[in-house]
């Protein structure tokens, strides 16, 4: 008897979650559109981070100053960064979501502030970050940051792999030109 009582709360406990997921807005068919397009890509040999790596997204930001951005300001982009991104983001291994070692050198700072204040419109439509949310299932979260605090993040993430480039002996800064396009995945 406590056997097919447990199988039954297990069964109306998976659908309670089929139905919760077919009703959430972000869920997406297995025949997304978007999905049709990114193993076209892949079929024909197209990387994202090849073909993509001179894009700024899709949202606010259209132009970063990078040169004008205070280096001191890390520390703030440090203290977000623990408190609302190490959940799912490590800088040097992936979890939840990418690694972002490195994403400086891989993306231009137009769509990492992009990725970061708008997410939603950028998984939405934007092609890397389509192919990100493909590769890694969970959705970005949204938390409605400022731009202030987006590049406080930025320049954290900057300032790290500029400590990285460093240790490994490369004397090329990253992203010190937003009109330079970044290189990598």
């Amino acid at each position: 008897m406590k056997r097919r009582v447990v199988s039954i709360a297990i069964l109306a406990g998976l659908s309670l979650v089929a139905c919760q997921s077919k009703n959430n807005s972000s869920w997406s068919p297995p025949d997304a559109p978007w999905r049709k397009a990114l193993a076209e890509a892949d079929t024909a040999g197209i990387t994202l981070s090849s073909a993509m790596t001179a894009s700024k997204g899709v949202g606010p930001i259209d132009h970063v100053d990078v040169a004008a951005l205070d280096p001191a300001r890390a520390s703030i982009g440090k203290e977000i960064f623990t408190t609302k991104c190490s959940a799912c983001h490590k800088l040097s291994e992936r979890y939840v979501g990418p690694a972002l070692a490195g994403v400086t050198t891989r993306r231009q700072p137009e769509w990492i502030m992009n990725m970061i204040l708008n997410p939603d419109a950028m998984v939405r439509e934007d092609p890397v970050a389509k192919g990100l949310l493909a590769q890694f299932i969970a959705p970005m979260t949204n938390f409605n940051l400022t731009r202030d605090e987006a590049e406080g993040l930025f320049i954290f993430f900057r300032e790290h792999d500029r400590e990285l480039a460093a240790q490994a002996g490369d004397t090329k800064p990253a992203s010190t030109e937003s009109s330079t396009p970044a290189t990598g995945n």
